[in-house]
């Protein structure tokens, strides 16, 4: 329920459900004062179009992105700690079994480049915040041991957001002593996800994946499109994302 409540709250601070706000309090404010309530409306419109477009998006979800630096070149690191990235609801192809989303594969590949480069044992993270019968963690376990062919020592099946992620890793972690480990999550998520394994008690060597990168910029980069807009919505997710684990961990929670 908690998570359900913290991302319904966020939807609407983030982009479309940010604007569509703006736009229906135009529209309430144009009952008394129209010129007021019109211009609400058109700036929720001059909003949407902005952060549907390519060329913006990219520039916010770059922004929070680490410098690209080679996690390879430190072997201080001693476990790799993967972090679930969402779950494929009742794959058809797969027998109608939950197995591992797009961006949760995307990561397996790369901590099992690192695995093989580095010998290092392997964490996976992720609860069941949907409330489906598999967890994020064994989802990836799975994946990880039967298509890639990388063992997986620990797995940890009880967090509902990354700062959970962080804190239940560092109880299993720390039991076997390990207290530096490779982070490896999407570039755009790095910075929150390294605050909360930094205050949760770890050496963080980041291991980001999947960096915003443009061939070349055109007419196309100012157009309008949904996938910008998604784009533009993971930048304000993470940007509260951080103000939120800040606050929590000020007040101890």
């Amino acid at each position: 329920m908690e998570w359900l409540i913290t991302n319904v709250i966020a939807a609407l601070l983030m982009p479309p459900g940010n604007l569509l706000l703006l736009a229906a309090a135009g529209a309430l404010v144009a009952l008394r004062r129209p010129r007021l309530g019109r211009a609400l409306v058109a700036l929720s419109l001059i909003g949407l179009w902005i952060l549907s477009t390519p060329y913006v998006a990219g520039a916010l979800v770059k922004s929070l992105e680490p410098a690209p630096g080679d996690p390879l070149a430190d072997r201080s690191g001693q476990a790799i700690v993967v972090l679930g990235g969402g779950t494929y609801i009742s794959a058809p192809e797969y027998g109608g079994q939950d197995t591992v989303s797009a961006a949760a594969l995307v990561r397996l590949r790369y901590a099992a480049h690192l695995h093989r480069a580095l010998k290092k044992p392997v964490l996976v993270t992720g609860g069941a915040p949907l409330g489906n019968s598999t967890s994020e963690a064994a989802q990836m376990k799975q994946v990880l041991e039967r298509e890639f062919g990388v063992p997986v020592q620990w797995s940890e099946q009880g967090s509902i957001n990354t700062l959970e992620n962080a804190r239940l890793s560092h109880r299993l972690l720390g039991a076997a002593g390990v207290r530096s480990v490779y982070l490896v999550t999407h570039a755009w998520h790095m910075p929150r996800a390294r605050l909360a394994f930094e205050r949760a008690g770890f050496t963080v060597i980041p291991a980001p994946i999947e960096y915003s990168t443009r061939f070349k910029v055109t007419a196309l980069d100012f157009m309008p499109s949904a996938g910008a807009l998604h784009d533009s919505r993971v930048f304000f997710h993470e940007a509260i994302g951080i103000g939120w684990y800040h606050l929590r961990i000020a007040i101890g929670r």
